[in-house]
Formats: C-alpha cells, structure tokens, sequence
C-alpha cells in the first residue's frame, strides 16, 4: 500500500486542495518525491465490519468537498494503454467492429497484467485484489445456495454471458500472445470483476477507468439526505465524482464526515442482487432494495407498470405500482375503466378493496416461503456458523457444536473431500473463498425472507385495521 501511495503521488494524485491556476503539469510531484499521495484529507483505514480497507477522513470534512484528485496520466484506460503500446492497438482495431468496450478493456488490463513489472501499472496491479465474489464467481453449490429462482436465474445468466465475452475475446488475445495462464477463463472473470467492481465513469469510454487510489473507497448507498442552505452548490453536483475540465477525475465528500470517520462513495442505486452482481457485496440495510415475487401474468399486464416497479419495499410496504395493479386486479372487469383514474393517483378505492389486496399479498408471501428449503431462523444460525467456521482454530470442535455437520458434509463431498479433512485446524484456502461465497448467498436469501415476512405483518396489520373500521361504521 505504502508502494501504491508513493507511487500514485509520483504521477500527480493528491488529497490536497488544488494548486491555483491548476494544471495537469502542475500535478507533477516527482520533484519533490512525495512518500503519499493521502494523508492531508484522507488516511487508510480498516472497518472489519463496514467494507474492509477503505479511506477515513484524516480531518474534518465538508459535504461538497474536494478529498481526491486523480490526473488522466493516473486512470488505467483502453484509450491508454493503446496509445503505449501500438502493437495492441493495432490488434484491437482489427477485431473492434466484434467486441465492447468492456471487452477491449479486460484484454488491455490482462495485456499490462501479462507485462508484469514491465508495465507502467505494475505497482497498482500488484495490489488489486486476487479473487473477488461477484455472482460469476459462484460455484453450482453457491449458486443453489441463493434457493430463490429469479436470483439463481440471474447468477447462472450472468456468468454464461461472461464465459461467452471471452469466447469472443479469446481470438485476439491468442494474436497478442498471452501466456496460456491468462488465456484462461478463470483469469478473463477475474479481470472481468475487476472492471465491474472498480471502473469509473468517463465520458469518451462506456468501461470506464480504473482510478488508483479512488478505487480505495467503499460504497454507501444514495439517500435522500437533505441540504444544510450552505451546501446548496456542492448539491447540484451531479455525483459524487467525475472526469473534470482539469484533466482529472476528482472526488468530494458526499456529506459531512469527522475525522476517523469512513469516507464512502455512491456509485448508484443497486438492490443488494445487484451489488453481488456487479460489486461481490450486500448491504444488511439498503434502502433501495426491491425484493419480488412471482406474480400472475395478469396482474403484471393489467396496467402500463414496468415489471420492475412490482416490488416489496425493505420495510415489507408493497410498492406504488404494485398496490396499483393489484387494486385494478382486484376491481371486476367491467368497473376498471370507471375507477381506474383513481387508482393511477394511489388512492385506495374502499376498504373491502383494500383488505382483498392484503389478505392475497399474505397468502402470497406465506405460499413463497412455504417453497423455500429452510427458514429464516435456520439460515441466522447458519450465518453465525459460516463466519465462525471461516475463523476457527478448530474446525472439528466447531462443526460438531454447530449442528450444521449434514450442510458442511454436502458442501465438502461438492469439493470433493471427505469430513475427516475438517481435523485440520485451518481449511484450506480454495474452501475459505467457497465458504465466504456460500455466507453471502445465506445472507441475501435472508434477507429475501425477512422482507417477505415484514409484509405479511404489515398486510396483517392493515387488514386489522380496516376490520375495526368496517365494523365501527
């Protein structure tokens, strides 16, 4: 890291106030050599239970402020790599008019990759991570482990769509003579979750860059937080960050922050299947969570409501455009056009209408849990198990007091070893990995179920209501 922050500040990465009349040549701190590139508004930090490593303020920060500034000579991109190496850009202008971007990316990363210290990225590269846990990483058992089909869909789609990327990629990669190592599919997904987990936006690239330093920050979800009247300009920011006319992707503070306090970036709006996608994590509490359920094709086709917009919020409240198509489900046909300016506008049509909607949503809800493998009180304790498991110093002695020694013979016989290999006091690292990938599937199939049963009491809740008052009238 030390290498990385040294080497990061010899090209012109600061957490410093920008210089006056600033310049991208007067970025350039090799004169000087810099031992950091942070330290002024941001340090390097741990939180174990909030992202790993990640930046922590070193000062007192203000919403709206500037805390890091990366020049273009900095970001790894397909632009240049190529305008390096003209041998590569002659080979990808040869195969373009077949590949994406993201493509043309994962095979410059593997290209500089393949360098080794020979590349101008190598102190950056050394250091990103070895494997990641986005949902192309899943083995079948991990997969499986999900239990919810649109999720399990959605795993399996994902990595056949990456497994075909390569297929297509493979060719140009053989004319630029990779070794056989990066050639690789195991090496192509890996590259692959390293574009997906840690690019940011720019303008003249759909991939995005590879930001070192920026790439350090961990993820919080966009809110709705209000602004103080001092921060009205730093609101109208449209993101957290972006490529500027100084030549450089700058980073601000997207609310106030104490020193010691994390630093987060907000990269979107992402339901947590989204961000194990796309990102290899979940949030325990994400606002913008969406969990579904199977619905009748009637109900999805009644009204002009994308599917998408058919969810259950986190606190178990059916969505706006859920509680809407079910109320015209619920209306007879030949009333529907009557009522149905009234239920564009959310308003509830009466409370036999109301309660009719609730009680189907219980029913739902109870039915899709009912078909679920296990319970929300197994998969806690599950939980509890897979992250003791992943720490212990006696395997043996653990698994036997867990009582999950049926789950943990499944998941060994899929690895193909036998029980008596947990007589070791430390598995071996292959499981490790497996193991933190079959933890994140538990805890997103969790919380799947937890939303679930928060709508049944909320249904129950309402239903009771309107109970009280269809009997006190």
């Amino acid at each position: 890291m030390e290498a990385l922050l040294r080497w990061a500040a010899e090209l012109g990465v600061s957490d410093s106030p920008p210089p006056p009349f600033y310049s991208s040549a007067s970025t350039d701190a090799s004169s000087s050599s810099p031992s950091s590139c942070i330290g002024r508004s941001l340090v390097v930090a741990d939180f174990p239970d909030a992202g790993g490593r990640g930046l922590a303020a070193a000062r007192d920060l203000r919403r709206g402020e500037l805390v890091l500034r990366v020049p273009r000579a900095a970001l790894l991109t397909s632009d240049r790599v190529m305008a390096d190496d003209l041998r590569v850009a002659a080979c990808v202008s040869a195969h373009r008019h077949h590949l994406s971007s993201v493509q043309i990316l994962i095979v410059c990363l593997l290209g500089e990759v393949g360098k080794g210290r020979n590349s101008v990225w190598y102190t950056y590269l050394s250091q990103l991570p070895s494997y990641y846990t986005i949902l192309a990483t899943f083995n079948d058992f991990e997969v499986e482990a999900l239990q919810v089909d649109n999720a399990i869909w959605v795993a399996q789609k994902a990595t056949s769509a990456i497994k075909s990327d390569w297929e297509d990629a493979t060719p140009l990669m053989k004319e630029l003579d990779f070794i056989p190592k990066l050639l690789m599919f195991k090496s192509w997904i890996w590259a692959f979750a390293t574009v997906s987990s840690r690019t940011l936006h720019i303008a003249w690239d759909e991939a995005g860059c590879l930001c070192p330093v920026g790439d350090l920050f961990n993820y919080a979800a966009p809110d709705d937080t209000s602004f103080e009247e001092d921060d009205i300009v730093e609101a109208e920011r449209l993101t957290d960050g972006g490529y500027e006319d100084s030549n450089a992707y700058c980073l601000y503070a997207r609310k106030h922050y104490k020193k010691g306090e994390q630093v987060l970036l907000g990269y979107g709006t992402y339901t947590n299947l989204e961000l194990l996608e796309h990102y290899g994590f979940l949030l325990s509490e994400n606002p913008n969570e969406k969990t579904f359920i199977q619905l009748d094709v009637n109900i999805c086709s009644i009204g002009t409501w994308p599917s998408d917009s058919l969810y259950i919020h986190p606190n178990g409240q059916p969505s706006f455009a859920l509680s809407c198509a079910l109320r015209l489900w619920a209306t007879p046909a030949n009333r529907r056009k009557a009522v149905s300016h009234q239920i564009y506008s959310g308003s509830r049509l009466s409370a036999e209408n109301e309660m009719e909607i609730m009680k189907w949503l219980i029913s739902k809800c109870e039915g899709t849990l009912q078909q679920l493998p296990t319970t929300v009180e197994f998969d806690e304790s599950l939980l509890v198990f897979l992250h003791k498991i992943q720490n212990s110093t006696n395997c043996r002695t653990d698994l036997k007091q867990s009582g999950f020694e049926q789950e943990f013979a499944v998941f060994l016989r899929f690895h193909r070893l036998e029980l008596d290999c947990s007589d070791s006091s430390q598995l071996p690292l292959r499981l490790l990995r497996s193991l933190e990938r079959w933890e994140l599937a538990v805890q997103w199939r969790c919380n799947y179920k937890k939303t679930l049963k928060k709508c049944i009491s909320y249904c129950e809740s309402l239903v009771h209501e309107l109970s009280c008052q269809l009997n006190n009238q």
